[in-house]
Order: C-alpha cells, then structure tokens, then sequence
C-alpha cells in the first residue's frame, strides 16, 4: 500500500515545500543515482536560502512597504552633530561610535538608496540637437566599456548612401560581448562627435582613441545578423601573416598574426575576402582578419604573375643529408643527388593547389586497434639521420624497425633475405618501379636500391612503428590516410664558424669531423633551402647538438606519438 503524500497547508512556503519534497524521494531500482542527486541538490543549504530570500522578497511585493525617512543617512549624521556639541555620557559616546563606523554609514546609505529607489538604471539622455531627417527612425544609444583593447569592429562606407556602415563584429571583442553592435548597423556619432562626414580612417582613429566609456549613436539594421556560431573548422597556417604589413587589410589593428605552422580556429568565412580566426592554444579569445583561401591565392597569383613573387615551386634542388659508411648505405642508401629518384603516387601535399596558404586539419589520436603511425626523418647536409635512426631501433627493436629496401645487387654469404635487404632481379625491379611501388629509388655502383611501400606495410603489420629517412621529396607519395606520416626534420646546429667548434659533422662525414668554413655555410644553406621547399610538410624539427641528446629526444617524440593527440589534415581521419 502506498503512503500517501502529506498535504500541504494553505500557508506553506516555497522552503517548506522543498524540505516536503525531499523528504517524499524515494530510491528506485532502474533511477537511483537520479534519485540520490535530486536529493543531493534539494537538500542544499545554500538552495533552502535562496527559497527563503524568494519567499521574503514576494511578501515584500505583497506588502508594498513604504519607508518611514528617506534620508537615514542625514538624521544619523544630525544627530552626531548634536551629540558632539556638548558634554557626552557614556551611552552617547557609545551611540556617537556606533553613527561614525563605516559599517554602519554602509547601511545607512543602502537604506537610502532603496527607500529612494535609485537602484533602476539610468539610460542616457538623448541630445538636444536630434537631427530632423532621422526622427522617423529607431535610433539605438549604446555606451560600451572597454580598455586598451580594440572596440572588435570593422566599419565601410555605403556606395549607395554614403552611410558608414558596420561591416564585421569580431568575436570576442568589446562590441561582441556586448551584443549590441551588429553588423549592418549604421553608426552616426561617436561620444557625441558625428561621422557622417568622416572618414573611415578617420573614425577608426577617433574609435582607437577613445578610452574607459565609449558612446555610440547607432541606427539598426533593418534585419540583423544572428550572433556567429562558434566554428568547428581548423586549419594549419602555411606561411608567415603580419597584420601591420598588410595595405589591403581592412583594419590593421583587427588583423591576427600568425606564423607558418600555427593551427588557427576559423572563426566565420562568411566574408569570402577576409575570415575571422583565433590562435589555437592563445589565451586572447579575441578573433581577428586573415586573409581568406581565396584571397591569398588570388593576389599570390597575381604578384607572380607581376614578377613580384619567386615560385614557389622552385626548380632549384636543396642538398640533403649524406651517409657514406657501409651500414649507412646498406640500409638507406644514401645515393647521389642525380641518382636518388622519387616515385609518383598517391599522396597529397597542401602545395599541390600551386600556392601554399591553409590546409584543414583535425585532432587524431592513435587507437589501440589501429596500426601505429609512420615516422619519417628528413634531414639537412650533416644531420646525419640514418645514424640517429638505427640508434634509436637498436635501443627498442621490439617497438621500432626501419623497412626493409630492395636491391638488384648479389646477396653475399652472410647476408639473409628480407634482413638486410630483398633481393630481387632488375627485371622485376624495373617492374615495380613502373608500378610505383617504390617511395624512392636510384642506382649506386650500377646496382638498384629502393625502399617499397610494402615493406612499411610489412613492419606495421608487426605492430611496430616504421621509422623511414627518406629525401624530402618522397614525403608526397607517403602522405596518405593509410600511413598519417610525422615527419621530423633533423637539422644539425651549425656553430657560425670553425673556432667555434662544436660536435656537427661535415657533409660527407669523412676527415674525423673536421669542418671548414666552407663545409659550415654548406650545412646552413642545405637547413634553409629544404625550411622553404618542405617546411610546410614538418611535423617537428629536431635540432641535432650531438647523438645521446638528439637519439634521448626523437626517443621521447616516439613515444608521445602514441598516447597523445596531434593534428593531421582532415582527410586523413575522414570516414
């Protein structure tokens, strides 16, 4: 039988009736958590309070009580007046004490602002001089309150009516948080100062200036725009931006800077000439103006065509990084430049678009059902990157193994297939090289060498992590989904001259180590050319002081790739 649900009383508060109602909570097999928090939160202090205070202030509206004095404040400071003007016995000091405490003045002076009700808030009054011709229409008054930051609005002038119009509300700015400036509101005056015949420059200076309060005279948009929803679209800068060197920029100040690399959250595109973006991982949570895919496509394209700008896909090939110890070549294969040959493929490159501006990326994370991703190394003159790589396998080979390449030459007595190498005829060779199956291929001492996909197919398959040193223009063929390469540019620190000594190799590796000067201006310019031709495929650069601390890093590189989140293109991850 159940228990019947006490009755209320005609009289019974808000309070009560919650204390009644938790007190009725009873645990239910298939709601017991929902149960036990409801009575959690009903059973709150705090909450039992607040129902006192709400019943308090609805009798109070109920009762309509007027106040006996509207000043307190000045009947406690007569009275101190008076109590000081003579001799004071003990109760009145003690009274006098009581009217001159702060504390007690506090109250007083509430008292009176309640009693008086001075608490509604005060809206502006309307100038005098209210122009004739736009008495028809809504005029808003808004009063913002800002810092040294900008207002976070872009204006233009109207071609039509030569009105100044709001063109763009950037996010997180003072007038966004305000919700009181849209765009397509026509501004009028700025602390009372018009700028119908300003201008624009002129008015972002007056708006710039402009401290503490700022007053602005507005007239609606007729229809206006819904508040900008908070985008989910990430890109990864491909060059360098600064706002301040920008003529075409509608607003320097309003522009964000960034640097190639830099992961920047798309704001809108609603403008299809300048998107609003923030920095990811920026503590400003203000937006500001990049230029848009288009637009840097379009003026790149035109300063090129101008003779302005250098292509980008100069033909002009950087010098890499060269072994030449045996082990070195039996596993890398360090060929000459004109030997060393790439293979076509599959593979995308954010620069196949001809010019180098964003590419969509998104968070992945590695899973543990999924097979690990492909680390390539890339390095410039002196890096020495094959060495750093078999280092690092040597101390792990249960976690890491390198892809075995293939070769036409003859095995040799102590040599086993698929260890050192596969040993395959140069027909089948020849084959496969038409068949693309090779990331990298080249000839050395009239014998083939190249490196397979399937032999990175081979060692993923294992569960293991594939480290590959590749020549960077392989990183084309190897980025696809399948493999989601991180490619980590290896580059030696070059000390600025020979007495200035320091454990970078020479590019051949050979006389001890020894280094000239020529050798040190080689390795700079070989780290600069592969920055500007490949930077924008490098995941990380790992600037080599020596061995132990170089192999100590890309060791804990490793094994951040597989606990935690990195950005890749967005295709990549895409179902």
């Amino acid at each position: 039988m159940k228990e019947a649900m006490p009755v209320l009383t005609a009289g019974a508060g808000l309070h009560e009736t919650l204390a009644l109602l938790t007190s009725q909570l009873r645990p239910d097999a298939n709601h017991k958590e929902d149960m036990v928090f409801l009575k959690d939160v009903f059973s709150e202090r705090s909450l039992g309070y607040l129902m006192k205070i709400h019943e308090k202030l609805r009798q109070y509206e109920r009762q309509s009580p007027a106040p006996v004095l509207h000043s307190a404040s000045s009947l406690a400071e007569d009275v101190t007046e008076e109590l000081q003007s003579g001799p004071m016995s003990s109760d009145e000091k003690e009274l006098l004490h009581l009217l001159t405490s702060p504390h007690l003045k506090a109250v007083l002076s509430v008292h009176d602002t309640v009693a008086q009700k001075n608490f509604d808030p005060v809206l502006p009054p309307l100038p005098d001089d209210f122009e004739d011709e736009i008495e028809e229409e809504s005029v808003k008054i808004v009063r913002l309150v800002k810092n040294k930051e900008p207002l976070g609005a872009t204006i233009r002038r109207d071609e039509a009516t030569g009105a100044v119009i709001v063109a763009r509300i950037m996010r997180g700015g003072a007038a966004d948080r305000s919700g009181l400036v849209h765009v397509g509101d026509e501004l009028r005056e700025v602390n009372g100062v018009s700028v119908i015949h300003k201008r624009p420059d002129e008015i972002s200076q007056l708006l710039s200036q402009s401290q503490g309060s700022i007053t602005l005279k507005i007239i609606p948009a007729i229809k206006e725009e819904d508040r900008l929803r908070e985008s989910k679209v990430y890109v990864r800068a491909l060059f360098d931006y600064i706002p301040l060197e920008d003529k075409a920029t509608p607003c320097q100040e309003a522009g964000l800077s960034f640097k190639r690399g830099d992961i920047l959250q798309v704001v809108t595109q609603d403008d299809q000439t300048w998107w609003q973006a923030k920095r990811v991982g920026d503590s400003n949570l203000r937006a500001g103006l990049v230029p848009s895919k288009q637009f840097q496509e379009r003026r790149l394209a035109y300063r090129m065509k101008m003779g302005t700008l250098p292509n980008p896909k100069s033909p002009k090939k950087p010098v890499y990084d060269q072994g030449c110890d045996k082990a070195g070549l039996r596993r890398s294969f360090r060929l000459s430049r004109k030997d060393r040959q790439g293979s076509s493929g599959e593979g995308s490159d954010p620069g196949d678009s001809e010019f180098l501006t964003y590419e969509e990326v998104t968070r992945y994370q590695q899973r543990s059902n999924e097979r690990p991703r492909l680390v390539v190394l890339i390095g410039s003159l002196g890096a020495r990157i094959n060495e750093l790589k078999q280092r690092v396998i040597a101390d792990n080979p249960h976690r890491y193994a390198v892809a075995v390449p293939h070769t036409t030459r003859p095995k040799k007595p102590q040599e086993k297939e698929g260890v050192e190498y596969h040993f395959v005829t140069k027909q089948q060779f020849d084959t496969d090289v038409l068949n693309n199956k090779f990331i990298e291929h080249g000839e050395y001492k009239e014998n083939q060498y190249g490196t397979s996909i399937e032999a990175i197919r081979s060692v993923q398959a294992k569960n293991k992590m594939c480290i590959v040193d590749v020549q960077p223009e392989a990183l084309k063929r190897l980025r696809t989904a399948e493999f989601k390469p991180y490619v980590i540019f290896v580059k030696p620190r070059v000390p600025e001259s020979r007495r200035r000594r320091s454990t970078a190799t020479s590019p051949g590796g050979g006389d001890h180590g020894r280094i000239t000067d020529e050798d040190l201006q080689e390795m700079r310019q070989s780290a600069v050319q592969i920055d500007q031709q490949y930077g924008h495929l490098v995941d990380r650069v790992l600037i080599k002081e020596d061995s132990a601390s170089a192999c100590a890093e890309l060791r804990g590189i490793l094994e951040r790739l597989e606990r935690e989140s990195f950005w890749v293109p967005v295709n990549w991850v895409r179902t």
